[in-house]
């Protein structure tokens, strides 16, 4: 495994990551350096995790030989800017920057060993999923180490093009917030009902916990499965058939197609200079 590992930027994922390389112990808490502009953060992860954090990206990407740029994209210029041709060679960069192209993280830096992933949320319970893909220059072992650390947060899919990271955006990556959104709705109808709201959220979080698991375990196709529940003029038919009416379906496959054109948009965004 790596010697150190740097993370610029310590936002929610850069932590999902640090937890769950530090529950698989995959490297020890002095192995990790996280990098940010607020010190209080810094703090917040030195007290919880008892890595070394530092206020300058300079100093982090020197001490690595993994670099982790786990920033907002619209910061992602200055970033590069900052770290551009300090990287040597055996150094490898693993970005979770939503749309940041290879080729614009490459040219910047002046480095070619490159990683590209898009997780999501879960990866904070060991539940995510992780899309990733990497550059001919990338080593076999490194890839091996980067696919450990991915499979730390749950579960992950190597990829032979980057095209399709901006599709994972989409759909692992921005398909938590929908998702949210659905339980939220079903939540809200529950006490609609008359379910006092606690009881509600346990049946909705439960059901759709459970449902998931079992589409995974069956093997079933997904319509299989829904016409398994679905009875002839039965309450789940009548509630499919209100779905449908209103169009839910494909305001789901708008919603994705939205979140990957942003993905696009995000990537032009990263270009920029600072």
């Amino acid at each position: 495994m790596f010697t150190t590992i740097a993370f610029i930027g310590s936002g929610a994922m850069a932590e999902a990551i640090i937890h769950g390389i530090l529950d698989k112990r995959l490297v020890q808490p002095g192995q990790i350096i996280a990098s940010d502009v607020r010190a209080e953060r810094l703090r917040e992860l030195e007290g919880r995790y008892g890595l070394r954090g530092v206020a300058d990206n300079r100093e982090a990407v020197r001490a690595a030989d993994l670099v982790v740029l786990s920033v907002k994209p619209q910061v992602l210029g200055q970033i590069l800017g900052e770290t551009g041709g300090l990287l040597r060679e055996g150094q490898l960069v693993l970005s979770i920057v939503a749309g940041a192209s290879v080729q614009t993280i490459a040219e910047a830096l002046g480095h070619d060993a490159i990683v590209r992933v898009m997780p999501n949320t879960p990866a904070q319970v060991g539940a995510g999923m992780s899309v990733w893909t990497a550059t001919a220059a990338v080593s076999e072992a490194q890839r091996a180490q980067v696919q450990a650390i991915l499979a730390a947060l749950g579960e992950e899919i190597y990829v032979p093009d980057e095209h399709y990271l901006d599709m994972a955006t989409a759909v692992n990556g921005s398909g938590p917030g929908f998702f949210f959104l659905i339980l939220e709705g079903m939540v809200d109808a529950a006490v609609h009902l008359g379910f006092a709201r606690p009881v509600a959220e346990k049946l909705v979080i439960q059901t759709a916990l459970g449902s998931a698991l079992y589409a995974k375990q069956s093997g079933k196709h997904l319509a299989e499965l829904r016409n398994m529940v679905t009875s002839p003029g039965g309450t789940t038919a009548e509630g499919l058939y209100q779905l449908e009416e209103r169009g839910v379906r494909a305001a789901l496959d708008r919603a994705i197609w939205a979140a990957y054109e942003r993905s696009v948009r995000l990537g032009e965004l990263s270009k920029r200079k600072p």
